[in-house]
């Protein structure tokens, strides 16, 4: 323990107390303060100046990460027969539709995204118990609910993710892993950072982006500069 404690402090004299960095700054030096003995993951997390209990600024939207997220995701295709093979081509993890209901209906959630069809929502409404608080229901929103199976599949491999702000404002996503280049961690939180500013709700009055933190799995956050970081 007291050697772990040794790391940390070693990390922590590395972010210079009270400095807010580019994203490139704030990339390459998660890097160097990333001392996990596995391929971290690196997080933002953005405090947006919302009420998210109200409806006209609520933010939520999904972006496609340039690099990809570095996780191997796990799609599950709810789809009627005659799309199967549509989901499996595309690369779709586990595919069918009853026997995959009844799993879910005895607690089983292994997977990181559920695709389905508009025709087969009807059927996941009872399960919503279930996938709600796993953040797993699929939502026409986030392009999960869709015809085109094998795009939204596609999709999801390729690096999309989908983002909400939580109730107390703050919007968290993964931007890749530490193994990354540094210039690929940017370009991930850029594109990210980015699509926040392009959904800002109109009813959203004053500073919108009020604090952005980037961090990795055990790391100390570094605080990225909000003004700027749209061009760094």
């Amino acid at each position: 323990m007291a050697k772990l404690t040794k790391k940390q402090k070693e990390a922590q004299s590395k972010i210079e107390n009270g400095k807010t960095y580019t994203v490139a700054e704030a990339s390459a030096l998660i890097k160097e303060v990333t001392n996990a003995n596995f391929d971290a993951s690196v997080d933002l997390a953005v405090r947006l100046n919302v009420d998210p209990r109200k409806a006209n600024q609520m933010v939520r939207g999904v972006v496609t990460l340039p690099h990809g997220t570095g996780k191997d995701v796990k799609v599950l295709a709810l789809v009627t027969p005659d799309k199967e093979e549509e989901a499996k081509e595309a690369g779709a993890d586990y595919v069918g539709l009853d026997e995959y209901l009844d799993k879910i209906k005895g607690g089983w959630t292994d997977v990181d995204v559920i695709i389905t069809m508009p025709s087969v929502m009807g059927k996941l409404g009872p399960l919503g118990r279930v996938l709600g608080p796993r953040g797993l229901m699929p939502n026409p929103k986030t392009g999960t609910v869709t015809m085109d199976i094998a795009k939204a599949v596609s999709d999801v491999k390729a690096g999309k993710i989908d983002f909400k702000v939580d109730k107390h404002g703050i919007v968290h996503a993964g931007v890749g892993k530490a193994s990354f280049d540094a210039e690929k961690i940017a370009g991930n939180a850029r594109e990210l950072l980015t699509t926040l500013v392009k959904l800002k709700p109109q009813a959203a009055k004053g500073v919108y982006i009020k604090s952005i933190y980037m961090s990795s799995t055990m790391s100390p956050s570094v605080a990225i500069d909000t003004k700027r970081f749209t061009e760094q």
